[in-house]
């Protein structure tokens, strides 16, 4: 009999150990071992560890262990972090290192966009393009063919981002804009003015300066003209303080919405993805790699996946997902779809519910992780796809414990799939 040795007492250790043990496979589950009890598991004859900790460090330094005391056996790490992940492959190549992001992203990217199919994630053979579909037919095959997403999708995605350019988001980037717009009007109508007893260039630069309170030209005693620059005078400091303020809070905001440029909020065509914890940025950044428009909404302000989508192009509203200030700042009435992404399920819910309210007609996909949110979320009432990202993560694991880990895994109406590499068969784990 085989035997698997998982580590780490997490939802999703239990589910491998469940899955392994209804395929008769024998399974020692330790929650987070010392040295000396890892040793005395590890002693006995296995095939395989995994090791299924929320802590990259923790996990790093088991697989290490494990990698020194048994090196022969297989090994699959869960780890969140690029760097640790790619430090871990280049000291024990032969390992398994995943993100439990990048197993069920392609489910909900494929929820989003193309409900169709069942996954849709990157090409890992070159005979086909980037992207592929995964899609369960009868029989229990399955069809992969190159993806690419509708150029009608693409199309009005950059429609809605161009549509979204200098349009507030919030009401700190209404003042911003008002005031910048208030001030770049007095300079207009200054400038009209001073036109009529001097030329157009030296109209407007005088204009300009005012408004900046450099110095204020000689004006002729024409009624008209000094009320004016009296009133205009009044204007601009309201101006100018409205837009000092909207300055000051747009760059102490962490600037993760951009009122112009890449990071400016679209206006319809995009996705909304709620919860930019690790599965929300990662579906996000594939998404824009597919030339879809998206948009994130994350409630708490000092996320460290913040900076990331940053440095991305990823446009991020700070906010409650469940609110409708942040369902109307963030367009869902124009939006395709909606992913509740955070880790709290019923906290996806009350996103969903909320943004159906407002957009009736919208797609809706909602991350579930435990087998009690699961059945409730599909009780009540068909609010959207479900995607259970702690189950297809159980299934990858488990195949992945065998001879050689699955090309992909599936979600469909009679279980969680795992897809050999080939592409040819589906096999249950």
């Amino acid at each position: 009999m085989r035997r698997i040795v998982v580590i780490g007492r997490t939802d999703v250790g239990r589910r491998v150990c469940s899955l392994l043990e209804s395929s008769g496979i024998s399974v020692v589950h330790l929650h987070e071992p010392s040295d000396a009890e890892l040793r005395a598991a590890l002693a006995q004859d296995i095939d395989g560890v995994a090791v299924l900790l929320h802590d990259d460090i923790k996990a790093l330094r088991y697989s290490l262990i494990v990698h020194h005391i048994r090196p022969d056996a297989r090994l699959f790490v869960a780890m969140f972090d690029l760097t640790a992940r790619t430090q871990l492959r280049s000291v024990v190549p032969d390992c398994v290192v995943l993100s439990p992001a990048a197993i069920s992203v392609p489910s909900m990217v494929a929820g989003a966009i193309a409900p169709q199919a069942n996954a849709i994630r990157r090409a890992s053979t070159p005979e086909l393009r980037s992207w592929v579909s995964v899609t369960d037919t009868a029989e229990g095959r399955v069809r992969i063919e190159p993806y690419r997403a509708p150029e009608s999708l693409r199309r009005r995605g950059r429609l809605g981002r161009l549509a979204g350019q200098f349009r507030p988001f919030d009401s700190g980037s209404r003042v911003l804009l008002g005031g910048a717009v208030g001030l770049i009007a007095i300079i207009l109508a200054d400038t009209l003015v001073g036109w009529t007893h001097t030329d157009l260039l030296r109209a407007l630069y005088d204009a300009t300066r005012t408004t900046a309170t450099i110095s204020a030209p000689s004006l002729p005693d024409n009624p008209f003209v000094l009320v004016w620059a009296t009133i205009a005078a009044i204007l601009v400091m309201g101006f100018t303080a409205l837009f000092a303020a909207g300055i000051v809070n747009y760059l102490l905001s962490g600037r993760h919405v951009a009122i112009f440029g890449r990071r400016a909020m679209p206006r319809f065509g995009h996705v909304i993805v709620v919860g930019m914890g690790q599965v929300g940025l990662r579906l996000a950044e594939e998404l824009k790699q597919l030339g879809i428009a998206v948009v994130g909404i994350e409630q708490d302000p000092h996320a460290r996946t913040l900076q990331i989508a940053r440095s991305c192009g990823i446009p991020v509203l700070i906010g409650d997902g469940a609110s409708k200030a942040a369902a109307h700042a963030t367009g869902v009435k124009g939006a395709i779809a909606l992913v509740a992404a955070s880790s709290a399920e019923r906290d996806n819910i009350a996103v969903a519910v909320s943004a159906l309210a407002a957009n009736p007609q919208l797609r809706v996909v909602i991350r579930a992780g435990s087998d009690d949110a699961i059945d409730e979320t599909r009780s009540l009432f068909q609010i959207g796809a479900v995607v259970d990202v702690n189950g297809l993560t159980a299934t990858f694991i488990a195949a992945s414990l065998g001879e050689k880990p699955p090309y992909a895994v599936i979600a469909t109406p009679g279980g969680n799939l795992a897809v050999e590499e080939s592409g040819d068969t589906v096999v249950k784990v």
